[in-house]
């Protein structure tokens, strides 16, 4: 599948070239090479990584996200920058068993669930308040990437919680 985006209307050169960024699949995997380095701590906890299953393959597959929300001390959610297409997504979709990195700690086993659009309303709120300046960039960038306006009721941006366990994994 291509990651071909189409830019939506009024889009900004920071808007299309955050899109180019994330579709550039090189760009993109670095920072798994270096969560798999343990040196997922450089980039603080703003981010995790993902590991996830394969839906039809069945191999383990990483993602770093970054953090948009932390309703609780065992609980983060993401957001999917590619939407319903994004092969993670489609992944926690098919099975919601993962494990998540964060900073420099091992990973964790945990549970996944989409958000509904009420709740994923909720977080994309909280984060604009707490990061309006990282938002007024990362919105356009996501307006390219998904193909559509985002606003903050009824968000297209499908968002995922996820619920370490306790257990190290």
């Amino acid at each position: 599948m291509s990651n071909t985006i189409t830019p939506s209307t009024g889009s900004s050169a920071i808007g299309r070239g955050g899109a180019w960024v994330l579709g550039n699949r090189a760009l993109v995997r670095a920072p798994i090479w270096l969560y798999q380095a343990r040196l997922g701590f450089l980039f603080g906890s703003r981010t995790l990584m993902l590991e996830h299953v394969g839906r039809k393959s069945g191999a383990k597959r990483f993602v770093v996200l970054e953090v948009v929300g932390r309703p609780a001390s065992d609980t983060y959610v993401v957001a999917s920058g590619f939407g319903e297409r994004a092969q993670w997504f489609r992944n926690l979709i098919a099975n919601p068993q993962v494990r998540v990195s964060i900073a420099g700690h091992r990973p964790r086993a945990a549970m996944a669930r989409r958000l509904p659009t009420a709740e994923a309303d909720a977080v994309l709120a909280d984060y604009v308040s707490r990061h309006p300046r990282a938002w007024a960039s990362l919105k356009n960038v996501l307006e390219n990437t998904l193909g559509t306006p985002i606003s903050e009721h009824d968000t297209p941006l499908p968002m995922v919680e996820l619920r370490l366990d306790g257990r190290r994994s």
